[in-house]
C-alpha cells in the first residue's frame, strides 16, 4: 500500500531540468513552524491543520501552523523574555536581526493560523482566552499585514516569551521545487487558558492528534504529509510536551536539504538521514 507521501507529478521534469542546468534554483523564503503540543490523559497530541486542496503548495496536505519571515519583524526591538537575541543566532545559526525574525515568526503565525499566543503581559506570564472581537481584529490586521508583530505586541503590552519555544529541527524545500521555504521547525506547549481554532485560510481541517497515530495514518495512505511534517511527527511519538521542550535544546539543527542524482540510468531522490523517503524514478518513467 502507498504511503502519505506528498510527491507532485511535476517533480520528475523539474529535476531532471536542474540536472541539466535549464531550470536555476529559486531562493528559499525563511519560515518557521511551530508543533503545537499538549498532553491527555490518553497521550501527548499535536495540533495539525490540512490545507485546502486547491493549495498550489502541499494542497491536501497536513502540516503545522507557520509561514515565512515578515521583514519587518527584525526591524524594532521587540519586548522579549527568555533565551537572549545572542543565545537564539547561535542556536538558529544566523545574526541577531534574523534570530528575532524568526522566532517572530514561530509566534506570529502560530497566532495567526492557531490563535494561540506564546506572550504574556509580563516575562513569567501568559495570555489567557485570545478570543473575542478586540483580539480577532488584531489577528486579522496580522494576517493582512496591516499591523506589525512589534505594534502588536507594544499596542497589547505584551513580552514574547521566547523561553516556551524549542528548536527541534530545520528543513529546505529542495532545489527542484518552485516554492522554496528555509524552514525551522520549533516545539511548543499549549498555554494554560488557551484554545485552538482554525483561523486560517488555508486550511480547511485543522486536529489533535497523537503523533504515532497521525503517523500511522501516513503509512496507511490515508493522511497525506510532506516529508519534513512526517519525520518530525516520528521524532515527537518519544516525548510528553514538557520532555519534547527541553529535548529541543540539544537538537541537531543542521539543514536537511534534498538531494537528487543519476544512478545507473535513473534520478534517485534522497533526503539525507532519511532513508524513508528516497525515491528512484527512471528517466522518463514515474518514481518507484
Amino acid at each position: 500500500m502507498a504511503n502519505g507521501q506528498w510527491y507532485p507529478a511535476e517533480w520528475p521534469d523539474r529535476i531532471r531540468a536542474l540536472a541539466d542546468g535549464t531550470l536555476q534554483p529559486a531562493v528559499p523564503r525563511r519560515a518557521a513552524t511551530v508543533m503545537l503540543l499538549k498532553d491527555t490523559a490518553t497521550g501527548t497530541v499535536v495540533h495539525m491543520l490540512r490545507r485546502r486542496a486547491s493549495m498550489a503548495f502541499a494542497g491536501g496536505a497536513y502540516a503545522y501552523p507557520g509561514g515565512g519571515v515578515d521583514p519587518r519583524d527584525d526591524e524594532h526591538q521587540i519586548h522579549w523574555a527568555g533565551p537572549t537575541r545572542a543565545w537564539w543566532a547561535d542556536r538558529l545559526g544566523v545574526d541577531e536581526t534574523m534570530a528575532q525574525a524568526i522566532v517572530c515568526a514561530a509566534v506570529r503565525e502560530t497566532y495567526e493560523e492557531a490563535g494561540v499566543l506564546l506572550a504574556g503581559p509580563t516575562a513569567d506570564s501568559v495570555v489567557g482566552d485570545t478570543t473575542g472581537p478586540e483580539w480577532e481584529a488584531d489577528r486579522a490586521a496580522l494576517v493582512a499585514r496591516e499591523l506589525s508583530f512589534a505594534e502588536f505586541l507594544e499596542r497589547r503590552g505584551l513580552v514574547l516569551r521566547s523561553d516556551l519555544l524549542g528548536a527541534w529541527t530545520r528543513w529546505i524545500t529542495p532545489e527542484f521545487e518552485p516554492r522554496r521555504y528555509d524552514t525551522w521547525f520549533f516545539v511548543a506547549a499549549l498555554p494554560e487558558g488557551q484554545r485552538t481554532r482554525n483561523a486560517s485560510t488555508e486550511a480547511d481541517r485543522t486536529v489533535w492528534i497523537r503523533p504515532q497515530d497521525a503517523a500511522e495514518g501516513y503509512d496507511k495512505g490515508e493522511l497525506l504529509m510532506m516529508p519534513p511534517t512526517i519525520a518530525t511527527l516520528r521524532q515527537l511519538t518519544a516525548y510528553g510536551a514538557a520532555d519534547a521542550l527541553a529535548a529541543a535544546a540539544d537538537r541537531d539543527l543542521t539543514p536537511v536539504l534534498a538531494r537528487a542524482r543519476l544512478v545507473d540510468g535513473e534520478i534517485v531522490l534522497s533526503w539525507p538521514g532519511h532513508d524513508e523517503f528516497t525515491k528512484h524514478i527512471p528517466t522518463g518513467g514515474a518514481p518507484a
